[in-house]
C-alpha cells in the first residue's frame, strides 16, 4: 500500500504554501527578475516568468497547535522527496509553528467531496480562527503513531513524522517528514489497494486557479512507452 501512496504523492510535483497566497508569491517572483529582452520561439506566446508547473497537489497537513487545537492548512508546492519520506515548502502558518512544536503531522488530499471545506482551509489562518476545523463541519482523531490529528473526512491519512526544517528568513520553512504508517477507508481500496478513482483526489491548476478531478487511465507506467523500443 505505501508503494500506491507514494506514488500518489509523486504524482504531485512542488512546493506550495496556501492557494490564497500563491498569486502574491508568483508577483513577487516576477518582479525579482531582472527585465530583459525575451526572444519567441517558433509561433509561440511568451507569458513571462510566472509558474505553470501544473497541475499541483492540493495537500491537507494537519497538526496539533500548543493547546491541543487540531489545525489543518492547504499546501500545494509539495511532494514525494524520496523513499518514504515526503516535502513540502511553506510560508509563516499556525502549521509552521505547531510542526516545530511537535514535530509531526498527518497529510492527505483534498478530494471532490470536501473541495469547499478544503479550500476554506487554505483561506483561513488558524491564528485568526483556533476552531476552524470544527467551523468547517469537520472532526478528527488523534492518530496512534505521531502527536497529530487525522482529519476523519479525507478517507486517506499518511501518518509522517518531521525528519528535517530547514527555515527561511521570511519565517516559513521547507519540511522533510518521514511516513511512519498510512491509514486508508476501506471504501476507497480496491483489492486492497488504493483506488485513485474512489479517491477522487483534486489537483490545482496554478495558471487558471481551479481545481480539477483526475480524468481516466490513459496509459500504463513503465508499459505504454515500449511500443517504442
Amino acid at each position: 500500500m505505501k508503494q500506491i501512496i507514494l506514488t500518489l504523492a509523486a504524482a504531485a510535483m512542488l512546493f506550495s504554501a496556501c492557494c490564497n497566497k500563491q498569486e502574491n508569491t508568483n508577483e513577487e517572483q516576477t518582479n525579482s527578475i531582472t527585465k530583459m529582452e525575451l526572444k519567441n520561439v517558433n509561433e509561440r506566446v511568451n507569458m513571462g516568468a510566472k509558474l505553470y508547473v501544473t497541475p499541483q497537489p492540493a495537500l491537507m497537513i494537519a497538526t496539533y497547535d500548543d493547546e491541543g487545537n487540531p489545525d489543518v492548512m492547504m499546501a500545494a508546492w509539495g511532494g514525494q522527496y524520496e523513499g518514504n519520506q515526503v516535502c513540502f515548502q511553506l510560508s509563516s502558518h499556525q502549521t509552521t509553528d505547531n510542526l516545530r512544536l511537535n514535530k509531526a503531522f498527518t497529510l492527505s488530499y483534498a478530494d471532490a467531496r470536501t473541495v469547499v471545506e478544503s479550500d476554506y482551509f487554505g483561506i483561513v489562518s488558524a491564528r485568526e480562527v483556533k476552531d476552524k476545523v470544527a467551523h468547517a463541519g469537520f472532526t478528527c482523531t488523534k492518530s496512534e503513531n505521531v502527536n497529530a490529528p487525522i482529519i476523519n473526512e479525507y478517507p486517506l491519512a499518511m501518518e509522517c513524522r518531521v525528519v528535517e526544517m530547514i527555515e527561511r528568513e521570511n519565517g516559513g520553512a521547507f519540511v522533510i517528514g518521514e511516513i511512519v504508517n498510512a491509514v486508508a477507508d476501506p471504501a476507497i481500496l480496491t483489492d486492497g489497494k488504493i483506488d485513485i478513482k474512489k479517491l477522487n483526489p483534486v489537483a490545482w491548476d496554478a495558471s487558471s486557479f481551479n481545481y480539477y478531478t483526475l480524468a481516466d487511465s490513459v496509459g500504463k507506467a513503465w508499459n505504454s512507452g515500449m511500443k517504442l523500443k
